[in-house]
């Protein structure tokens, strides 16, 4: 690897034209102790948080290979600055690069806990799991000064509402009290993302996360009998693609329940961005991965085709699943996430409409 040409403490290392438009807003300034801890200067890096007031927080996921009905997130863009991210494709909607803009600007939606009351609340809504975080992460590092998340996570108690979180940090566990609450009636399912076990290739695949405390959250809140499945995703061939088996042993032994797992794809501006990161990253390997990564889609970074674009296909998409499903049959037997409590929410509507 070779940091020495790359920004400190960032997964981009530039910022791609925005493919539909730019925008101009004011911002004001919030600096990243993180920036000190990995040897940044943050005057020259910072992180820039800008509050939108959207008119809905939840969106029906139309897609249907996702296995999620319902979203929402409480930021957009996201400073944990995963180089392979999909959600960074989404940031140019908002007028911002998919490059060091998704780390640098990040979006924050203070009315979420308000908008998500007022739907969950109507007569109309139908009881579906709502899934916190199913484009950025809603327990990033903006999560601990604006604490939105655990704003949404009260309300969800409130109306006995099921939710699912995936994230990938340990902040997570600041709210292990009201995930107990949820947990006792079956209302809460966690997916941790964890894509490696090697330092080396966090610090620059992740370079705002870590870990140790990662796998420390799969344990704690395993513990305290909250389900969790572990995310493998994504795999990348010759990057993590040999860590399968080492990796869904660990996180078992943790106290995962289950693992998921999706090949990498570099779609829309990401491509770009990533190709770049390797190059400046891993010049020895890059050629290598970026067309291996290729094989697996069809001879091409990009693809959207669903049922494929997740899975791959292809030799080293074929080695890549059979490893996953060895990994569950040597490390998962016996073992199965609940499935959420459905039912509480709509007896809960039920009896207080009868106050009425």
């Amino acid at each position: 690897m070779n940091p020495k040409s790359t920004i400190k403490g960032r997964g981009a290392q530039l910022n791609v034209p925005n493919r539909f438009f730019e925008l101009s807003h004011e911002m004001r300034d919030d600096f990243l102790e993180f920036c000190h801890k990995e040897g940044e200067e943050s005057d020259k890096n910072k992180t820039l948080y800008l509050e939108v007031f959207p008119k809905t927080i939840v969106n029906k996921v139309e897609s249907p290979d996702i296995g999620m009905a319902y979203s929402m997130n409480p930021y957009q863009g996201c400073e944990h600055g995963c180089i392979y991210c999909y959600a960074r494709n989404s940031h140019e909607y908002w007028g911002y690069s998919a490059g060091l803009d998704f780390e640098r600007r990040i979006l924050v939606k203070k009315d979420a806990p308000k908008l998500l009351e007022e739907l969950i609340k109507k007569k109309t809504w139908k009881t579906h799991p709502i899934v916190m975080s199913g484009n950025t992460d809603c327990y990033q590092p903006a999560e601990k000064q604006f604490e939105i998340t655990r704003q949404c996570l009260e309300v969800f108690l409130k109306y006995k509402h099921p939710v699912a979180i995936i994230t990938k940090n340990a902040l997570i566990l600041r709210d292990l009290e009201l995930l107990k609450e949820l947990a006792k009636d079956n209302l809460i399912g966690v997916n941790v993302s964890i894509t490696s076990l090697s330092e080396d290739i966090r610090r620059v695949l992740e370079p705002r996360t870590t870990i140790a405390k990662r796998l420390e959250t799969v344990k704690t809140l395993s513990e305290h009998g909250i389900p969790v499945n572990v995310m493998l995703a994504p795999i990348i061939p010759s990057i993590n693609s040999h860590e399968i088996l080492p990796l869904a042993k660990v996180v078992s032994e943790h106290g995962a329940l289950s693992i998921a797992h999706t090949i990498v794809r570099l779609n829309g501006a990401i491509g770009e961005i990533f190709t770049d990161w390797i190059k400046k990253t891993m010049p020895d390997r890059a050629d290598k991965v970026l067309h291996q990564i290729e094989s697996c889609h069809g001879g091409t970074l990009n693809d959207s085709r669903y049922g494929t674009r997740m899975r791959g296909e292809g030799k080293i998409a074929e080695q890549i699943n059979n490893l996953v499903k060895m990994a569950r049959h040597n490390y998962f037997k016996g073992k199965v996430m609940p499935k959420l409590n459905l039912e509480l929410h709509e007896q809960f509507k039920e009896g207080q409409l009868r106050l009425f």
